[in-house]
């Protein structure tokens, strides 16, 4: 299997597992948050298959982001609209993992290419993979508080949440 290959079965999967997420949040906002990350990883893989197939490759700046800080924000003071599944904070740790995963990945591809192309996408995916990490350590963070922080004044100022 060569670089481009297991770049895009490493994309696909990602949006099949985003993909499970969001019917496992359908109750929640959190549904389109994964919703969004599932489109984003299927472009990539799209992306990717272009490059191989000598395509050309739209390299779209992506609102994901944005978006998604929007939904936790309109989270706001109605935390209780995602409630945690049962261990389902190992399973959003575990995307974290494989977001750096492939962050490391696409930074090693980016220091192998050789031509400017090549370059371009893996900067854009490194970015873009970025771009996740931090949605799902927002996600992460919204979810563990409940279980990290003590809400009494013995405990000292925290931020809000």
């Amino acid at each position: 299997m060569n670089v481009l290959e297991f770049a895009i079965k490493m994309e696909l999967e990602g949006e099949e597992y985003y993909t499970k997420q969001a019917e496992i949040n359908k109750d929640n906002s959190l549904s389109t948050v994964f919703l969004m990350l599932a489109k984003e990883e299927k472009k990539h893989s799209k992306i990717l298959q272009n490059k191989a197939n000598k395509l050309p490759c739209a390299l779209e700046q992506s609102e994901t982001l944005s978006e998604a800080k929007n939904v936790f924000d309109s989270i706001g003071a109605n935390k209780e609209a995602i409630k945690q599944i049962p261990n389902q904070l190992g399973v959003y740790r575990l995307a974290l993992d494989k977001e750096k995963e492939s962050i490391t990945l696409y930074r090693k591809y980016l220091s192998d290419a050789t031509d400017d192309e090549s370059k371009k996408i893996f900067e854009y995916l490194i970015k873009q993979e970025e771009d996740h990490f931090a949605i799902i350590e927002q996600l992460v963070t919204l979810l563990s508080r409940s279980e990290e922080w003590v809400e009494s004044a013995e405990f000292g100022v925290r931020e809000e949440y």
